[in-house]
């Protein structure tokens, strides 16, 4: 049966696109405490199935596909820019294709104004109205407000209308910001898009025997199966060092290992393969919020994921992208590299930061052992020991040596000098993944 929980969840999964939900209407609605509702709410939120609006409340909205991320929500519009909603709240749920920048005659703005669009103008009625008509969305800069026909409209034909404090060249550069923020989202592969499906994974319950581990085994040659009790839930992992050497007639449940490591369908793959690497794991059980098992994820998908990710494209740049892009090799032969501080490399006093000196280190180690032993590596434990200011616009020289390196391991120490002094000293140590 399913909790309390799991009913609030599907509750809000069954209402309609654009409804209305608060905590006191679930409360009543489905005979639970408002602690209870607001907690389901909460989740809801984070799985994208509502979106929370300050003086609107909370919306159900169309969850949104991983590739279509990129586009925004009037909700989440909103939110970006801190709005208020003036009309067409039946209408915030849609997606915007576009924004476009009213800073024209009336004429040749309405050229560019279309269905799906938002038009980001000031305080012009007759504007907002002819917008609306064309079936765009409105967002009004400056604090100012519309008229009454004009939220009127809106309220017809569901289409927001929105205020903000904030002027025109601000609010583009949030929306902007916020959709290159999408695009970087767009590129992390989760354990979601790589994982085997519950359909396609073979378990074992809390009532077989070590028989049945045999039996799968036999027919299907793999040796490591999670364990699930009559409610799916996750219950333990159970592998052939497990079964050696035990009778046949014996309870799973007395031999598996219990309370396994779990991962769920939003981790990154790159989350995945350090947690195996670091517990020595093969496969892994993929749960979802209530630990119901909804597949596997083994160390040879994350193996052909992560070199999928080296082979792809980037769209947006992350702060590892902007700082390794200034790398430069000072000499193949000894493996020294050069990089300049940019500003958006330091902190507020004007000195590297020192996230980016630990990204530096990790960029110059991985570069050398990859030059020693080609493959993946998951960096297990950097140690950064001695450290001197480095001003913006420095030039700084960055030399990795290699300690040890051996066919799991390697050792790398990293000096980085600036004007001929060290300024910056680390140890970093990862583990070497042979390629599936």
């Amino acid at each position: 049966m399913a909790t309390k929980h799991e009913q609030i969840l599907q509750y809000i999964s069954d209402l309609g696109i654009g409804e209305k939900i608060s905590v006191r209407q679930i409360a009543k609605a489905l005979t639970v405490s408002e602690g209870t509702a607001y907690r389901a709410i909460k989740e809801a939120e984070n799985q994208g199935l509502v979106s929370t609006i300050e003086r609107v409340g909370t919306i159900r909205i169309e969850k949104k596909k991983k590739e279509n991320i990129e586009k925004l929500t009037y909700a989440e519009i909103v939110n970006i820019i801190d709005g208020h909603v003036l009309g067409g709240r039946q209408g915030l749920y849609k997606t915007l294709n576009r924004f476009v920048i009213g800073a024209m005659k009336q004429e040749a703005m309405m050229r560019y104004v279309e269905a799906g669009n938002l038009l980001i103008v000031g305080n012009r009625d007759q504007v907002h109205k002819l917008a609306l008509e064309a079936g765009s969305a409105v967002l009004i800069t400056g604090g100012f407000e519309t008229s009454d026909e004009v939220i009127k409209l809106a309220d017809e034909l569901e289409l927001p209308i929105i205020s903000t404090t904030y002027d025109t060249f601000t609010v583009a550069a949030m929306i902007n910001r916020a959709i290159y923020d999408q695009l970087i989202k767009k590129e992390i592969v989760l354990v979601d898009d790589v994982l085997i499906s519950l359909q396609d994974t073979f378990y074992l319950t809390t009532d077989n025997t070590v028989e049945k581990w045999h039996e799968l085994n036999e027919r299907t040659g793999h040796s490591r199966y999670p364990v699930i009790d009559d409610k799916m839930k996750i219950q333990g992992m159970i592998a052939a060092k497990d079964v050696m050497g035990e009778n046949r007639q014996t309870p799973i449940e007395k031999v598996m290992t219990k309370n396994p490591i779990t991962v769920h369908g939003q981790t990154s793959v790159a989350s995945v393969a350090h947690v195996m690497v670091w517990e020595g794991i093969e496969l892994l059980p993929v749960v979802d919020q209530y630990r119901k098992l909804i597949g596997v994820i083994s160390r040879q998908d994350v193996l052909k994921a992560l070199q999928m990710i080296q082979r792809q494209p980037h769209v947006g740049d992350t702060i590892d992208d902007l700082i390794t892009s200034r790398f430069q090799d000072s000499s193949e032969e000894n493996y020294t590299y050069q990089c300049e501080v940019t500003p958006q490399m330091t902190n507020q006093l004007g000195t590297i930061s020192y996230g980016v000196l630990t990204t530096l280190v990790t960029e110059a180690g991985s570069r050398v052992l990859r030059k020693y032993k080609k493959g993946d590596l998951v960096v297990e434990n950097i140690t950064i020991y001695f450290i001197k200011p480095v001003q913006i616009e420095s030039m700084i020289q960055i030399e990795p040596k290699v300690l040890e390196i051996g066919r799991k391991h390697g050792k790398i120490d990293v000096e980085i000098y600036h004007d001929g002094a060290i300024v910056g000293k680390a140890l970093m140590m990862a583990q070497l993944l042979d390629r599936a």
